[in-house]
């Protein structure tokens, strides 16, 4: 129960001392830096994203109708000090975005009675599975030990086919078989060659692992195998190599809530690309792109409106650039995508519906990223309160790639779904194969 004097941020800052936890450890929950939530618990920064909001309720192990019930602060958060990205793109902000983003936010007050309602004799529960990872577990904790010999004697031909195997399960969403093969194969990559042929290939043999952990959800391998890749690509001393490393040590910071910090990782790599006269001009500006886009996605995570924007424009220059170089259109399609996430993470839902009907999701080149278009596509139609809409881009996210229903985002999607199944015909069984147990 609260009194009417108080605040939202008051509220949560009492709950939060009441569990003990520490404001790093509740931002770690969120997802966010220890920064935005003192601000939250100072009545500084508002939170308005509703998915958000579930999460903040269930951590703090009380309704959502009572946080919606709370008054927030009409200020305005203010902004940190960022390393400037380039003179043309961080020299002005644009006032009018400030003022669009205040106009999307209304339909938290339209969504406030439907979430508010309970949901009659309903229990959920997330199912409990053994990791497809254990094998990758395995190899980190015990070493190469207990992993399987190779079949055959390994070369350098047959390790460089089973990395391209490895980034075609990948892309094509077959992560099962992705993480049965892939402790074998880095096994058998650091056995052949000189020492920084085995650095370089342990090394994007490990990026592929991590970015594989951040599918599967666990954040533990995230951070372990991410690590290994950039150590693994400092000895081999490939440039290319060593930044997507450091994007994926980006992610592993990101996802333990130290955003300032994963944000400075990437652009930093991408600084250091940008000198870098050994590498070629079209792979050079295309790593780029992939760098700021990452980077442009953890500002909006932070709430840093005009960083994020600024970071997302780098990224598509960079891309464009680098198309218009090679003839590919890969890099501008990813930069896309991470843009759709950049206006979701800012709560910005009717901006990031408009940039997705701008996209055509059969000339993504993967299923991976097909099912990753589909996933934001319904991520922000829930945070707009468009349900149907919501369930219909999850189920176009299964179509494309069945194993992606199993991630977290989709789970928790699901679990809001279950409120509106009488509406939503067939979305208990599609709660059931995300991975959502009734009870």
């Amino acid at each position: 129960m609260t009194d009417g004097t108080t605040t939202f941020g008051r509220f949560v800052s009492l709950r939060r001392s009441v569990l003990g936890w520490t404001q790093v450890r509740l931002a770690a929950e969120l997802d966010r830096s220890e920064d935005w939530m003192s601000q939250v618990e100072r009545d500084v920064q508002q939170v308005h994203d509703l998915q958000l909001l579930r999460r903040m309720a269930s951590a703090l192990g009380v309704g959502i109708d009572q946080l919606l019930t709370l008054p927030q602060p009409a200020a305005k958060r203010p902004r940190s000090p960022r390393r400037r990205v380039s003179s043309a793109t961080l020299a002005t902000t644009s006032g009018a975005e400030e003022e669009d983003d205040v106009r999307r936010r209304p339909f938290l007050t339209l969504a406030a009675a439907a979430l508010a309602a309970p949901v009659a004799g309903l229990q959920v529960a997330r199912a409990e599975a053994p990791s497809p990872l254990s094998g990758l577990e395995d190899l980190l904790v015990y070493g190469p030990g207990r992993i399987p010999a190779p079949l055959s004697e390994p070369t350098l031909r047959s390790v460089d086919a089973s990395l391209t195997s490895s980034r075609q399960e990948f892309r094509s969403a077959r992560y099962d078989v992705l993480a049965q093969a892939l402790p074998g194969r880095i096994v058998a990559a650091d056995l052949v060659g000189t020492a920084e042929e085995r650095a370089r290939n342990v090394a994007r043999f490990y990026n592929v692992a991590a970015r594989l952990s951040i599918k599967i959800g666990d954040n533990n391998l995230v951070a372990v195998t991410s690590d290994r890749a950039l150590t693994a690509a400092r000895l081999g001393g490939d440039p290319l190599i060593t930044a997507e490393a450091r994007r994926m040590v980006s992610s592993s910071w990101r996802r333990q809530g130290s955003l300032a910090r994963a944000t400075d990782i990437v652009v930093l790599a991408a600084e250091d690309l940008l000198t870098d006269a050994s590498v070629a001009e079209a792979a050079r500006l295309a790593a780029r792109g992939d760098l700021y886009a990452t980077a442009a996605y953890t500002a909006a995570k932070s709430g840093d409106r005009s960083y994020a924007h600024a970071l997302i424009r780098e990224a598509n220059d960079s891309a464009t650039a680098a198309g218009r170089t090679s003839g590919r259109a890969d890099g501008v399609q990813g930069v896309a995508l991470h843009e759709l996430s950049v206006h979701y993470e800012l709560g910005d839902a009717g901006r990031a519906i408009e940039l997705a009907r701008t996209i055509d999701p059969a000339a993504l080149p993967t299923a991976e990223r097909q099912a990753r278009f589909f996933t934001d596509v319904a991520r922000a139609f829930d945070q707009w309160g468009k349900y149907e809409q919501c369930y219909r881009a999850l189920l176009a996210a299964e179509e494309t790639a069945p194993q992606e229903v199993r991630r977290g985002a989709v789970r928790d999607l699901a679990v809001g779904l279950l409120r509106y199944d009488r509406q939503l015909p067939g979305v208990r069984d599609f709660a059931a194969r995300a991975g959502v147990q009734l009870i």
